[in-house]
């Protein structure tokens, strides 16, 4: 599972000109799902992220999680994390979980994010082509690696 992790001051989602994700601050999530990926690897990704201590405390340190800074978090699947361009110039995505299996695992994602951790969680649409819009703040992006379970 890879997970890109963007620290924003807003961040939306439109598929064919409507807004189906909206959030003022907190987390903007890139979600690929790989072969090999369980539910114990989108629980321990789930936990990672509620965990994640990018937002400043009051000495100006990044040393508070999203829940500490009242964040947000607005979650897009996107397989095209997985491309590899190691055999050349057009990424390969075999390492990519299908999307009919990987929607369940996005699902689950999403529910531990909300359900487990408490946290407001909007999405985009599962496999649409979407246009996503932000402020990132900080800059800040984190990339997560995690292994199947």
């Amino acid at each position: 599972m890879k997970l890109v992790v963007q620290r924003v001051k807003r961040a939306c989602v439109t598929v064919d000109g409507t807004v189906c994700g909206e959030i003022s601050h907190g987390f903007l999530l890139f979600v690929g799902i790989a072969k090999g990926d369980t539910v114990a690897t989108v629980v321990k990704a789930a936990k990672k992220i509620a965990a994640l201590r990018v937002f400043a405390d009051d000495a100006g340190k990044m040393n508070r999680s999203i829940a500490d800074a009242g964040g947000q978090i607005l979650s897009i699947s996107q397989f095209t994390l997985l491309g590899d361009v190691s055999g050349g110039n057009r990424p390969s995505f075999t390492g990519a979980m299908p999307g009919p299996e990987a929607e369940p695992l996005f699902d689950a994602f999403n529910f531990e994010l909300s359900h487990t951790h408490g946290l407001a969680v909007s999405t985009g649409v599962f496999g649409a082509h979407m246009d996503v819009e932000l402020t990132n703040d900080g800059p800040v992006t984190i990339l997560i690696e995690l292994s199947p379970e």
